[in-house]
């Protein structure tokens, strides 16, 4: 049982509901024009990487035609994204060792999994479960914008939460994160190199702005606690790994301090006091196809 992504490096939950603000259906077409699909034909398409299962889910109803096989070896993950997504057949495996047989896909796809592994590891893999002239799709998160309003803002015992947890706070390097991270132009060059031809590239930009007149209010409350799972599971990420090190009374202070903030800003919103706070995210598509 591996559930090392979902305890020390991102929870079940900020990875569920920010993927599902990130893949909503609102989006969906700018998405779509970019993945170039036939949405006629029953597609076999694989995501690899599926975190907790929101994307599979959104690629379950952009392409009701297709069979989705989604896979990511934390347990967690799988065993939520099973309990919240249907049409989807979830499976725990290794992205490095996929458990199918030699062109078995016509698609293969990925979010922000790329900078996490090695790129011929990343790739090999693909090349193989494709199907002759399948599509290899890699998504890849570029810098945004992100304001969080006033009263996000850190009061000093926060301030002395982190920059103790800072401390004993190795995952980064201990987990690889982020290692093989490339540039905008060094993504197509590697996939290329790794066996992929006809490479295009394109970028989703996803605004996420409570305040915006477009943002539905269930859009703005589910944008607003979306960053309070985060923050939440932040905080239980400490609990769970370094307990020797933060008493129970300094874990539920925190919870408290971060559960009001949001509370605070869901009541800004109710109120319609704007404050123009916003998470703009660059998604980049890369779309490659493993030639005959």
């Amino acid at each position: 049982m591996n559930t090392i992504w979902s305890k020390f490096i991102q929870g079940v939950k900020t990875l569920y509901y920010s993927r599902k603000l990130r893949f909503d259906d609102r989006f969906a077409n700018r998405y779509k024009a970019l993945f170039d699909l036939d949405k006629q034909n029953k597609l076999n398409i694989l995501e690899i990487g599926c975190g907790s299962g929101a994307f599979a889910g959104a690629l379950a109803r952009w392409y009701p035609n297709a069979e989705i096989t989604a896979i990511d070896r934390d347990s967690e993950f799988i065993r939520f994204a099973q309990e919240h997504e249907n049409g989807v057949s979830f499976i725990e495996a290794d992205i490095t060792a996929l458990p199918f047989a030699d062109e078995s896909f016509d698609v293969v796809i990925s979010n922000t999994v790329c900078e996490h592994i090695e790129p011929y590891l990343f790739y090999n893999e693909q090349l193989r479960v494709l199907k002759p002239n399948g599509v290899c799709l890699v998504l890849s998160s570029r810098k945004g914008i992100t304001v969080a309003p006033d009263c996000y803002a850190q009061n000093d015992y926060e301030i002395a939460f982190w920059k103790k947890a800072e401390q004993y706070d190795n995952s980064i390097e201990k987990y690889n994160i982020g290692k093989y991270y490339l540039n905008e132009a060094k993504l197509p060059f590697v996939m290329e190199q790794y066996g992929f031809k006809h490479i295009k590239t394109g970028y989703v930009l996803v605004d996420l702005t409570p305040d915006n007149l477009e943002t539905t209010p269930e859009f703005a409350r589910a944008i607003i606690n979306a960053d309070r799972y985060s923050a939440i599971e932040s905080i239980e990420s400490v609990e769970q790994t370094m307990p020797e090190y933060f008493s129970n009374q300094e874990i539920n202070e925190m919870k408290r301090i971060i559960n009001n903030k949001y509370d605070v800003r869901i009541k800004q919103y109710d109120n319609n006091e704007k404050q123009w706070d916003t998470n703009v995210s660059v998604v980049m598509i890369m779309r490659g196809i493993k030639q005959k």
